[in-house]
């Protein structure tokens, strides 16, 4: 068991700041004093981090951390680390290692003992979330499906009987197919289309997903998809479980025990199949 208590002592810790998804003035107040006094900041593009800094007068050295070099990237910020520097994490837009790379470096710094310190700020799947007009209660943040249609609908498929609201991110050149594997998988469920958030174009599209499949092709910018849950309750084949335990008694089980093993054969509550045995 490790316990790390951020604010007890200063030490060199790495800290994971969210930057804006596109008006630069939701940048946080702590996000920038952060930014302001960690010696480096890691990041997945260069120049999109050098714009932001150069927006707020900030001047620090930046280290390229990003899906393809890790390998390289992540011994150079734990050296750093170790060599007392404080560290600061930001992706392009939002929340670092959401949907985007550093859960290698987390785990190091972890193992390491490094304290890593995570603030608070933007997040695309979030404000999709909240104004969406679905359930918020549960919720699945999923990410990027795979981008060939094969396998994209192999994981739709794992997640076709998931009964809370699924949250997706797409791109403008795949929504068009994303949609139709969606609608062919899930079948019409009500969803919202949230895009370009916080910026000048935001918009969200709420409707079922054939509606907003009708107009897709016509859509830009950087995409959340929010889908309902399967509300949809399978129903269980009554006769059938009577049928299972007088099977299972038969077969030498007590009626109790044989309950009990049907009950879990086909996901049932014990007491109602009980119930429902001494009833028949």
């Amino acid at each position: 068991m490790k316990r790390q208590k951020s604010f007890e002592k200063e030490q060199p810790s790495l800290y994971l700041v969210p930057t804006p998804i596109g008006n630069l003035s939701e940048m946080t107040k702590r996000g920038l004093e952060i930014l302001e006094k960690v010696d480096c900041i890691a990041c997945e593009d260069t120049r999109n981090t050098g714009k932001l800094l150069q927006a707020y007068n900030i001047h620090k050295p930046l280290v390229s951390h990003h899906e393809h070099n890790t390998k390289e990237s992540v011994p150079k910020i734990i050296n750093a680390l170790k060599e007392g520097k404080n560290v600061a994490v930001v992706s392009d837009a939002g929340y670092p290692l959401l949907s985007d790379p550093g859960s290698w470096l987390v785990k190091e710094c972890v193992d390491q003992d490094i304290p890593v310190i995570s603030l608070s700020g933007c997040n695309a799947a979030l404000n999709a979330l909240v104004a969406s007009g679905l359930s918020t209660e549960h919720y699945l943040f999923y990410g990027f499906l795979d981008h060939k249609s094969s396998k994209r609908k192999k994981e739709l498929e794992s997640l076709a009987s998931f009964p809370y609201t699924i949250i997706f991110y797409e791109a403008p050149h795949r929504i068009e197919a994303c949609l139709q594997d969606i609608l062919e998988v899930f079948s019409n469920r009500k969803m919202c289309l949230a895009r370009e958030l916080t910026k000048l174009h935001e918009e969200y599209i709420r409707g079922n997903v054939e509606e907003i499949l009708s107009i897709c092709s016509t859509l830009k910018g950087e995409m959340v998809l929010v889908i309902e849950g399967n509300s949809k309750k399978e129903e269980v084949d009554l006769n059938l479980a009577i049928s299972r335990i007088e099977e299972c008694i038969e077969s030498g089980m007590k009626t109790k025990e044989a309950i009990v093993f049907v009950s879990k054969e086909m996901n049932m509550k014990k007491n109602e199949l009980y119930d429902l045995y001494h009833k028949k």
